[in-house]
């Protein structure tokens, strides 16, 4: 656990915002499988999955620009895999996507907090939406914001602080979690708690060096810090 030297809100948090792929959902073999099908369909050279870690996160049309060889990253190109790859993820949505296992844990600390819980991604909104109703069901986020049209992606913090209005809670009020600078990024822009996740895709240099106020490998390291135990003033 990394932890910087910023006031963190006492008794508790009052809202708790999560990105989706890497955060709450391991997506990684879903999102790959489909993006390779895509590139082996035109004939483009296709990606290990652990690569995909550093191609997810800002959106489905800059990662099938980074996927894309560099020679072939014309509008035409992007336009043609980015359709395709629309319909293709439909096929492979949540085929093998899980849960972390710290998940389950954390959510339902948060919720004997009582703190309001929501979900901000890049992913398009219809899929978020159905990743939330097929694995969390029972969980209680509301809002669920996806990228929607005509609104901006993450690390724009209007979503974020579009949610933050809906609570009618401050920034400072609210912790983000999510797992790449992106995330960060979004959390600092909007002046949330900013807490990177290590079991998701990216490293804990990046997390840090994009503005993250803790770093945690697992729930029990939020526990320690924000003890249970204080008294909530709601």
């Amino acid at each position: 656990m990394s932890v910087k030297s910023r006031n963190t809100p006492y008794p508790f948090f009052k809202g708790a915002i999560f990105d989706l792929d890497g955060t709450l959902l391991d997506t990684l073999e879903d999102i790959a499988d489909a993006a390779n099908s895509v590139l082996n369909d035109l004939s483009y050279p296709t990606h290990p999955v652990e690569s995909y870690k550093y191609h997810v996160g800002d959106g489905v049309k800059t990662l099938m620009e980074r996927v894309l060889p560099e020679n072939a990253r014309d509008q035409v190109n992007v336009k043609t895999c980015l359709n395709a790859m629309k319909e293709r993820y439909l096929k492979f949505l949540n085929q093998k996507a899980t849960p972390y296992p710290p998940v389950a844990e954390l959510l339902d600390f948060l919720k004997n907090q009582r703190c309001k819980l929501g979900v901000l991604s890049n992913k398009p909104h219809h899929l978020t939406l159905r990743c939330i109703d097929d694995f969390f069901p029972d969980r209680e986020f509301e809002p669920v914001l996806g990228l929607r049209e005509g609104h901006m992606a993450k690390p724009d913090p209007s979503g974020a602080l579009e949610i933050a209005k809906q609570w009618k809670l401050k920034p400072e009020e609210i912790v983000y979690f999510g797992d790449t600078s992106t995330d960060m990024k979004t959390a600092v822009n909007a002046g949330f708690y900013a807490i990177g996740v290590l079991w998701g895709f990216r490293t804990k240099k990046e997390l840090i060096d994009s503005g993250a106020d803790m770093v945690i490998a697992d729930a029990s390291d939020f526990f320690d810090t924000f003890n249970p135990s204080r008294e909530l003033a709601h």
